[in-house]
C-alpha cells in the first residue's frame, strides 16, 4: 500500500469514527419511533400525553403540567412544563423539537414537529429505542482506493427542480439539480451521468441507485463532493457514499433519487444495508 492510499484510508477512517458517533447521539435519526399526522380535531396520539391538532395556521397542544410534557429551547414554553395550549407554524420542511417527555429527566422522549407537503405531523424519537440502543455502528465494505473516481461536472445553464418521491408514501418530494457529475468507472468504458445538488457550502451531493440496492446495500444512497475545480473536475469518493435516514427507520421522508440518477453497476464501496 502507498503511502497516499495509506493516508486517504486514514482519513476515511476519521470520517467513519465520526458519521458513527453522529448516528449514535441521543434523539438522532436511530431514535425515530413514530410518524403520526396531525388532524384539525384535537386528539390523544401514540407515546405521548396531550391532545394535538394543527390545520393550515399551525400546530396546537394542550396539556396539564400533571401530563409531565416539557417545552425545548426553540419553542414555547421552553425549558417548562405545558399547562394549557401552546401552538407553532412552520413552513413547509420544516421541523421543530418541540416538547419531551418520560424518563428521570423528562426527556426520553422528544416530539419533532413537522410540516411535510403541506400538512404538520409529530415524530417521536425515543432515546431507548432499541434500533438506537443497540446501534454500534453501520455495517460497510472495505476502502476501496479504485472508486475514489475523478470526474467532469457540466453545470446547467439554470438549476432544475425535479419532482421526486420520497421514502414516505404520503410525502411527494422536490430537489434542485444544479449540473451533470459525469465519469467513468475502473475496467469499464461507459460514461455514468448523475445530476447533482449544490450542498450550502458549495460542495455537490449526489443521490443515486446502482444494483447493489436492495441486497447489499439499501435502497439508495447519497455521496457528497467538495466544490468542482476551476478546471471543472471533480472527485466522487464512493467510499464515503452513505445511507439516508430511511435506511435504518421506517418513519424518514428522505428524498429519493431522481429517476435518471439510476447506475447500471455495482458500487460496493460506502455504507452497506444497516438491516441485512
Amino acid at each position: 500500500m502507498s503511502t497516499t492510499t495509506r493516508t486517504a484510508e486514514e482519513r476515511w477512517a476519521r470520517f467513519r469514527e465520526a458519521r458513527n458517533a453522529a448516528l449514535a447521539e441521543e434523539h438522532g435519526w436511530l431514535s425515530l419511533t413514530s410518524f403520526q399526522w396531525l388532524g384539525p380535531e384535537p386528539a390523544e396520539v401514540e407515546q405521548v400525553p396531550g391532545l394535538w391538532s394543527a390545520t393550515d395556521d399551525g400546530a396546537s397542544l394542550t396539556a396539564s403540567a400533571a401530563d409531565g410534557l416539557i417545552g425545548l429551547p426553540g419553542g414555547p414554553p421552553g425549558g417548562h412544563r405545558v399547562d394549557g395550549t401552546i401552538t407553532a407554524v412552520l413552513d413547509d420542511e420544516e421541523s421543530l423539537l418541540w416538547v419531551s417527555h418520560g424518563g428521570s429527566t423528562g426527556r426520553r422522549i422528544v416530539v419533532e414537529l413537522a410540516r411535510r407537503a403541506g400538512r404538520y405531523a409529530i415524530r417521536t424519537r425515543d432515546a431507548e429505542s432499541p434500533t438506537a440502543t443497540g446501534f454500534e455502528e453501520v455495517p460497510v465494505f472495505g476502502y476501496r482506493p479504485d472508486l475514489v473516481v475523478e470526474a467532469r461536472f457540466e453545470p446547467y445553464d439554470e438549476p432544475r427542480e425535479e419532482h421526486i418521491r420520497t421514502a414516505h408514501d404520503e410525502v411527494p418530494g422536490a430537489t434542485t439539480l444544479v449540473g451533470d457529475v459525469v465519469f467513468s468507472l475502473p475496467g469499464d468504458a461507459r460514461e455514468f451521468r448523475l445530476g447533482a445538488s449544490q450542498e450550502e457550502a458549495g460542495g455537490l451531493s449526489i443521490t443515486f441507485h446502482d444494483s447493489t440496492n436492495g441486497s447489499a446495500t439499501a435502497d439508495w444512497r447519497k455521496v457528497a463532493t467538495r466544490h468542482p475545480r476551476p478546471d471543472g473536475t471533480v472527485i466522487v469518493d464512493f467510499n464515503r457514499a452513505i445511507n439516508y435516514p430511511s435506511a435504518f427507520t421506517p418513519y424518514g421522508t428522505c428524498p429519493m433519487p431522481v429517476d435518471a440518477n439510476r447506475l447500471e453497476a455495482a458500487i460496493e464501496a460506502g455504507e452497506k444495508n444497516p438491516l441485512s
